[in-house]
């Protein structure tokens, strides 16, 4: 299961054996940014944004965004929550959670009339239950719940630092 198509159908799939791969190839890292690149450009198709420096700028920022997220659940689940047999480094839990963007991908159909928004909202859902699992394999947990709470927390500090430097760059 080493090709990219493979490893983003596996990873949507929330199939666990794919996490693991990806966490232990560290050539993936490429792929890993190109998944969520793709993701990202997905969501501005289903959103409608046409404008080139509007998709450039949302590129960047979901980039920006995954990132810090990735740097507080590391030391949400390595620092305050880990498990007994955690161990993870920025690369690992970086690949995983690259990767649990796939889902995002149908996110490009949200033009579609009428389901579209639908479509959309539940590919944003199954993303962020796929980050759970992504985490949950990244940060070897041998609770989901201790995934759940690692990524919850990361969410709202996240929420936190993004709605902040947003009112205060306003």
């Amino acid at each position: 299961m080493s090709t990219l198509a493979n490893r983003i159908v596996g990873s949507a799939r929330l199939n666990s054996q794919s996490y693991e791969e990806v966490e232990s190839d560290p050539y993936a890292n490429l792929q890993a940014v190109g998944v969520v690149l793709f993701s990202s450009l997905a969501a501005a198709i289903g959103t409608g944004i046409r404008d080139t420096g509007s998709v450039v700028q949302l590129l960047i920022a979901a980039v920006v965004s995954w990132i810090v997220w990735v740097l507080l659940t590391l030391f949400i689940g390595v620092r305050l929550l880990p498990g007994n047999k955690t161990q993870a480094d920025f690369g690992q839990v970086f690949r995983t959670t690259g990767f649990s963007t796939s889902p995002g991908i149908l996110r490009a159909l949200g033009v579609i009339p009428g389901i579209g928004w639908f479509i959309f909202a539940g590919a944003t859902v199954w993303m962020l239950i796929s980050f759970v699992v992504a985490v949950r394999q990244a940060l070897d947990y041998t609770s989901t719940a201790r995934a759940v709470a690692v990524c919850l927390l990361g969410w709202i500090i996240h929420g936190v630092l993004f709605f902040g430097f947003v009112l205060t760059a306003f």
